[in-house]
């Protein structure tokens, strides 16, 4: 009897974890782990922090090595798939041969949003999301030289402290009224501005970007005030899109990324999907919710993989996430959607450690720890321990007791 085949798209955080965890719950079929970048999956949070200020290797990255994948019978094919056959079963690869599959799990990630500006082209306006766009910031990241970073968001402020730290002149143009508008408090956004500030990095808000001049490369970069910002390098860091064409041509259902359901089913029940390009009805929060970190791509993994082996585990960890800059480690956990309170432990205009906890109608839905681990598992334990709320009287004493 022919061994039944699970295909994996996209070598990935979920995609490596997907394939690991087949052979964990016991699946003796073949896995085709389909990646179109490097050997071996890595790392990519990394990149943008050690990676960048060339304190890690490229080795240092990998996932597992090229000798776990062997042991354990998990081929890695270096391909990029075109198309999927639903009803015949097979994948249609760049270079026009078929790959069949009885399994399908599609972990396709996201890609950096671009910026459709005049000189977009421009030689020395990069992106970052590969360990190869790493290197050739890395290659033009000359000390002395002036970096433009376009976004202040957690990739944009992550890459304006490893420049620093490679001695480059930095400035971060935000488009919005504050960095990290879109996810953090105004305290937690003026914290992370006052850090940047001291360490030497240059924060313009309300900063919108029309144009890159130069001839062949970058020179400046043109604000729609009509200022022009001198630039030897520019990264743009303005978010990113799930990779969803794959799946949307197949007739899969995606709504801001492929759609599944609490077991990492695709609308396809033959088809499963995990990592950055999916999303899933969180009743929490109130609707459908695209994560975009590590840890909510290796729980949604490891459940695809149950479910191909056709055990039920369902998804069900508390997101959470984390950011380096300079000597600041910043722990999320939960979402902050829809917070109407904040409440603060120590002062985040005078400190480099605090947490902002946020709350909705009194009751405890996230929080940023910044420098305080035994707030953040306090938070994490929280928010997961009970259906019922956490309100302000059992938030205090709980931290309190944490820092007794």
């Amino acid at each position: 009897m022919t061994a039944l085949r699970t295909v994996i798209v996209g070598a990935s955080h979920a995609g490596a974890q997907l394939a690991a965890s087949l052979r964990q719950e016991g699946w003796d079929g073949e896995i085709v782990l389909v990646g179109d970048e490097s050997p071996v999956p890595y790392q990519r949070p990394p990149l943008s922090k050690a990676y960048l200020a060339g304190k890690s290797a490229f080795e240092e990255l990998e996932i597992r090595s090229a000798e776990f994948y062997d042991k354990r019978k998990i081929s890695l094919l270096d391909a990029r798939v075109e198309a999927i056959d639903r009803s015949a079963g097979h994948l249609t690869l760049s270079s026009g041969q078929s790959l069949a599959y009885d399994h399908l799990a599609l972990c396709t990630g996201a890609r950096p949003r671009r910026l459709l500006v005049p000189g977009a082209h421009l030689s020395g306006v990069c992106y970052l999301r590969t360990a190869m766009d790493v290197d050739l910031i890395r290659a033009a990241a000359q000390p002395g030289s002036v970096a433009v970073i376009v976004g202040g968001g957690y990739i944009g402020l992550e890459v304006a402290a490893s420049l620093r730290a490679l001695g480059l002149d930095v400035t971060v143009l935000e488009a919005t009224e504050r960095v990290l508008e879109r996810v953090t408090a105004p305290e937690v956004s003026a914290f992370f501005q006052r850090i940047h500030q001291e360490e030497g990095v240059s924060i313009r808000t309300g900063a919108l970007v029309e144009a890159f001049t130069g001839e062949t490369k970058v020179r400046e970069v043109l604000l729609s005030n009509g200022e022009a910002v001198p630039a030897d390098l520019v990264i743009v860091g303005i978010g990113v899109e799930p990779n969803t064409e794959l799946a949307a041509s197949a007739g899969l259902e995606v709504d801001n990324g492929i759609v599944i359901d609490d077991r990492a089913r695709t609308s396809d029940r033959n088809i499963v999907a995990a990592g950055d390009c999916t999303s899933r009805y969180m009743a929490s929060y109130g609707g459908r919710v695209r994560l975009e970190c590590v840890p909510s791509a290796g729980e949604q993994a490891k459940v695809a993989a149950a479910t191909i082996s056709g055990k039920s585990k369902e998804i069900a960890a508390l997101p959470w996430f984390w950011s380096d800059q300079y000597d600041v480690k910043l722990q999320i956990a939960g979402l902050n959607t829809g917070f109407d309170e904040v409440v603060l432990s120590g002062d985040p205009k005078l400190d480099r450690d605090f947490t902002c906890f946020y709350l909705r109608q009194g009751e405890l839905i996230a929080a940023d720890c910044v420098n305080r681990p035994r707030d953040f598992v306090v938070s994490k334990r929280l928010l997961t321990q009970a259906s019922r709320g956490v309100g302000r009287a059992e938030l205090t004493s709980a931290v309190s007791d944490a820092g007794a």
